[in-house]
Formats: structure tokens, C-alpha cells, sequence
């Protein structure tokens, strides 16, 4: 059995991928397939999320074991099959690619196509470039000020009643 999933980005219009993979595959295996689609280098800490059909976070499974106070049992990716939690079509994922700035994709298993099977994932549908992995610091600016005239707690002028 083969699962075809769609990702897409509320980041980037026209960025579209489609991968097929093997049911029996780990979810280990789709984050390979994802980040070799996007062109992603594999150092970052990620997670998959399913989803509710308003894609509201629900059962994680993240790339390592971590200590969870969740709800939900500690799910990890080379531990899981993809048959193991997905099995209706139309159901949905989220892929956190960025922790720090809480980044995603979108994924929707499109088509269950039976008495297939694949060794290997492809991206058999590829639009668009996606969004940049890890959004730089540099946006975030200092601005300097001019500190002579200001005074502060401690300072001989300060006076709590202004």
C-alpha cells in the first residue's frame, strides 16, 4: 500500500510537493523524503503533528525521545510506522522544519493506492521553491540610544513620584 501526500506552506503561494511513500515506511523515512524534496539540510530538531481537520496539533511524534508532559504517549520517528497512525485518507499532518520560529508545512494524505508497494519515497510532484529553512536573526535590529540624559533607578536625581 502506498500513501500520496500533499505539502504545501502558508508562506509560499506557488510551492506545492507530492510524495509517495510506502505505507510500511517510518515516519523517519517521510521526514528524509521531505527534507530531500525541499532541499533542507537534516541538522534541525522536527516533529510531526497529526491533525484535526482545522489542523489543530493533537499526537506528536518528534525526531528523539524527549520528556513530554503531554496528553499523548512519546512517539518517535524511526519507531512508527505511517500505518501505524494514518489511515484515512484526506487525514492531516503538520511538519515543523523551524522549532525556533514555530514553522510548518502542511501535509494531506491525498490518495490510498492498494496493492502497490514502493521501496523507496518519491517526490513524484514538485512546484515552487520553498520557504527559506531557518528565518535569520538579522531582522531583529537594535536600536541605540543616546544614554547621557537619562536617568535611572539608583541615579542621585531619580525621584519614584515622576
Amino acid at each position: 500500500m502506498v500513501y500520496r501526500f500533499v505539502i504545501f506552506s502558508d508562506e509560499v503561494d506557488n510551492f506545492y510537493r507530492e510524495i509517495k511513500i510506502d505505507a510500511d515506511a517510518t515516519f523517519l523515512d517521510f521526514h528524509n523524503a521531505i527534507l530531500d524534496s525541499v532541499g533542507y539540510e537534516k541538522n534541525q530538531i522536527t516533529s510531526f503533528f497529526l491533525c484535526s481537520e482545522q489542523w489543530e496539533r493533537e499526537q506528536e511524534v518528534t525526531l528523539f525521545e524527549i520528556d513530554s508532559s503531554s496528553e499523548y504517549d512519546n512517539l518517535v520517528m524511526d519507531k512508527v510506522e505511517l500505518r501505524d497512525l494514518i489511515s484515512e485518507e484526506k487525514q492531516r499532518l503538520l511538519y515543523l522544519f523551524d522549532n525556533v520560529s514555530d514553522r510548518n508545512f502542511f501535509i494531506e494524505l491525498r490518495e490510498i493506492i492498494l496493492g502497490v508497494n514502493q521501496e523507496q519515497p518519491i517526490c513524484s510532484l514538485s512546484k515552487g521553491n520553498p520557504p527559506v529553512q531557518l528565518q535569520a536573526f538579522d531582522d531583529f535590529s537594535t536600536k541605540e540610544t543616546d544614554m547621557v540624559d537619562l536617568d535611572f533607578y539608583g541615579d542621585d536625581d531619580f525621584s519614584a513620584d515622576e
